[in-house]
């Protein structure tokens, strides 16, 4: 392909990218596997691009994309199962489908793989920048409340979430503060800590957190009928159901635990305060004791992000 031609790739895909919002490793991953299949020749059936179930993206899943990757001499991993868990995977696969056959009707000249192979250079790039991306920044200040600190964190978390759709970041953000907090409160070897993508159902956990012998410990941005019916599970285990949730999500988990007659068996906390107040408790209420359980708990949710996500940008940077 000559570098008009490649020019011209390069700049389709960075529109294509940003209209359809390409950003997140979904989305990513599904458009390196789609890229494996435009080589073999173009245009493609989308429907010929789903498994016999029609459920889900042929070929997409872990091994595929990781393969990819290692060919540009990429080791570490782009997502767990590969895209396959993303709701929007169809989608996607559809419609990069359709811009690589409109792409490719356009310039007869051009040969499959000569566009796809130039297109998964630009994906690999793409890959590279999404590891690259920074973390989320945190100011130490002693003016500003806990609670304020912690709602700071979850802001940029909601951002990101906003720019790059099916990326759930708040809600990892979430589950892996409040099981650093834990950590600093109970002891590390306590607790086990799963990638936020890992369901109770899919490994049969009582919740995200099981803590000592009894309690069950559900930690969730937007609670649903789901949370609460592993909540009647959990007491009918004779095991105390908590809900740990934002602002909003207090009141709709409150109503749905009335609805479902379990109003009065379910504690559910608003997460900023059950942060913070714990933070608090760690620091023992001293100017220097607050700062020590800050720092405490985000090296702890560091060292949890980069045990069990492949995310490196969930991590937070604690500035002075």
């Amino acid at each position: 392909m000559d570098q008009a031609n490649k020019t011209a790739l390069e700049l389709a895909l960075q529109q294509f990218r940003k209209n359809k919002r390409f950003s997140g490793k979904g989305a990513l991953c599904v458009a390196l596997i789609v890229t494996q299949h435009a080589r073999k020749g173009l245009p493609l059936n989308k429907d010929d691009l789903l498994t016999g179930s029609g459920g889900q993206v042929l070929g997409l899943g872990k091994d595929t994309v990781q393969a990819v990757l290692k060919r540009h001499g990429i080791p570490r991993i782009l997502a767990a199962e590969g895209g396959r868990t993303s709701r929007g995977s169809i989608g996607n696969m559809r419609e990069y489908a359709d811009f690589l056959n409109a792409w490719a009707q356009a310039r007869p000249a051009l040969n499959a793989q000569a566009i796809a192979e130039e297109a998964e250079k630009f994906w690999v790039a793409c890959v590279r920048e999404f590891f690259a991306a920074g973390p989320f920044r945190l100011r130490r200040d002693n003016a500003r409340s806990l609670r304020m600190l912690i709602r700071d964190v979850m802001q940029q978390a909601q951002e990101r979430q906003r720019d790059m759709p099916g990326m759930q970041y708040a809600g990892a953000v979430l589950q892996h503060l409040v099981g650093a907090k834990l950590d600093c409160a109970l002891g590390k070897d306590n607790l086990k800590h799963h990638s936020f993508s890992t369901s109770d159902a899919q490994t049969g956990r009582a919740g995200d957190f099981f803590i000592g012998e009894s309690v069950a410990l559900h930690v969730t941005v937007t609670p649903g009928e789901a949370v609460i019916d592993r909540c009647r599970q959990n007491l009918d285990e004779d095991l105390r159901p908590v809900i740990v949730t934002t602002a909003r999500g207090l009141a709709i988990a409150e109503g749905l635990a009335e609805q479902a007659g379990l109003g009065e068996r379910i504690d559910v906390f608003e997460a900023e305060q059950f942060i913070a107040l714990n933070l608090y408790e760690l620091g023992k209420f001293t100017p220097q004791g607050r700062h020590d359980a800050v720092q405490s708990v985000v090296n702890r949710y560091n060292e949890i992000v980069q045990a069990v996500e492949t995310d490196p940008s969930l991590q937070i940077e604690l500035r002075p």
